[in-house]
């Protein structure tokens, strides 16, 4: 299988005989051929014989459970360390939460929602964050930088209007139809006294 790195030690993490798991999942896979092929690497598993027993791990993350040899230097998190963190301007005001990370061109990118800004994304690099600390759950962003919109430019939604009320109008006297087979011309009059006799 051909799979994206997003581990920053591909090579020490993708030895033969090492064991990762499918994320949320308890069962492992046990890595028997692995080699760098741009891009990504090209890795064996021991439980997946075939091709199409591959076809269920497509687009899954793969994971590795780490441990204190696996610690990383200051400065740097998992990304499972900041989904769930709120993200802050310098002022303190609340800008949204990371849902998810993904990586584009080289550079780790926080999804962040449900703020009233609406939603963005975040590259974590300089001058869009300006502090990162997600383990004391602190993420601080320029929001200018991100060109958001200012708070007092967004128009919160315009209420429900009432139906408005209808005019009263003044009601008309009734017409009486006229049947057009009925309304014939009516006889000549004559002028006529009437006769004596």
């Amino acid at each position: 299988m051909r799979v994206e790195v997003l581990t920053d030690r591909p090579a020490e993490r993708f030895t033969v005989g090492a064991r990762i798991h499918r994320e949320g999942s308890a069962s492992t896979l046990t890595i028997v051929e692995a080699r760098p092929a741009s891009p990504g690497w090209i890795l064996r598993f021991g439980e997946v014989p075939r091709r199409e027993a591959a076809e269920s791990l497509r687009l899954a993350y793969l994971e590795v459970e780490a441990g204190p040899a696996d610690a990383l230097p200051r400065g740097a998190y998992f990304w499972h360390e900041m989904v769930g963190v709120e993200v802050r301007d310098a002022d303190g005001a609340l800008l949204g939460t990371v849902r998810d990370i993904y990586r584009a061109g080289g550079a780790d990118v926080l999804e962040v929602v449900g703020g009233p800004r609406g939603d963005f994304d975040l590259p974590i690099i300089r001058p869009f964050v300006r502090i990162l600390a997600p383990r004391r759950g602190e993420i601080v962003a320029d929001p200018e930088a991100l060109d958001l919109p200012a708070l007092d430019a967004i128009r919160p939604p315009a209420p429900a209007r009432p139906p408005r009320p209808r005019r009263a109008t003044r009601r008309r006297p009734a017409v009486p139809a006229i049947d057009p087979a009925a309304a014939t011309d009516p006889a000549p009059s004559h002028d006529a006294t009437p006769a004596d006799g």
